[in-house]
């Protein structure tokens, strides 16, 4: 992954894409407040020679990680390598881990994307994604706007379960989760500020109701062990038991009488 890559954009950004006017607007402040603060925390402990972060490029989410090569990929720029998301152009199996914020939502084909990453991340590789929540406040902010308007509100959210069956069915193993953006997703700054007791509140009393939740799991490579036969361990014949004759007791009289017997017969 050098620096400046482009590739093709075969994938051009649509209103469901996040810009910088919008992340500078109070609300999306918010959501990159919650986003940097989970993501400086997961990423700092996490070791390897590679990390890739695959979507929001005007967030820099690797900035605490300790792994040598920290590339940020999206269609657009600022990113350093622009690429379409569905087709990764990354080796199979070289990169440590994958950053993944907010693109299998606003994408036709997230399946796809997920594949993607599992084919280039390393055995045992992290994965960490963000998602905007259904279930929450965000959610049926979105179903009232009908899935129309700017980002957050277009794109298909995906319920925390089904995502968690997506990712078994790739062999990834869900490690840790959290919520986030408990509070309203109001436009003014006013009301964003009275409602940040939510944050802890929420934590607390309805942790699934966050607006945005964030996964962290670990790629899963099942390995094969062929048992091979032991060339050195022949297969030994065992030997013939012989017949042994064996004495047997008799009565006194009866001994007496069978040597009468052989002296009467000389």
């Amino acid at each position: 992954m050098d620096d400046q890559v482009e590739m093709v954009n075969a994938q051009a950004p649509g209103p469901g894409t996040p810009n910088a006017d919008w992340l500078a607007t109070p609300l999306g402040s918010y959501l990159v407040e919650q986003e940097q603060r989970f993501f400086d925390a997961a990423v700092v402990d996490l070791f390897g020679y590679n990390a890739l972060q695959v979507g929001l490029p005007q967030v820099d989410l690797l900035r605490s990680s300790r792994m040598t090569l920290r590339e940020r990929m999206a269609p657009v720029a600022p990113a350093g390598l622009r690429a379409d998301y569905t087709a990764l152009p990354v080796a199979s199996s070289v990169v440590d881990m994958v950053v993944l914020p907010h693109v299998l939502e606003f994408s036709l084909y997230p399946h796809q994307i997920l594949r993607e990453v599992e084919r280039i991340l390393m055995p045992d590789g992290h994965l960490l994604i963000s998602g905007l929540n259904p279930w929450s406040l965000w959610g049926i902010r979105r179903t009232l706007a009908g899935g129309d308007g700017d980002f957050p509100w277009q794109g298909e959210y995906i319920s925390l379960l089904q995502l968690k069956d997506w990712l078994a069915l790739l062999g990834f193993e869900v490690t840790a989760g959290r919520m986030a953006c408990y509070a309203p997703p109001f436009v003014q700054q006013k009301w964003l500020g009275r409602s940040r007791f939510m944050e802890a509140a929420g934590n607390r009393w309805w942790p699934f109701a966050g607006g945005v939740y964030f996964l962290q799991a670990v790629k899963r490579v099942v390995g094969m062990r062929v048992i091979m036969p032991r060339w050195s361990e022949r297969r030994r014949v065992k030997p013939a038991l012989g017949v042994v004759p064996r004495r047997v007791h008799q009565p006194d009289g009866v001994a007496a009488r069978s040597a009468g017997d052989t002296r009467h017969r000389h």
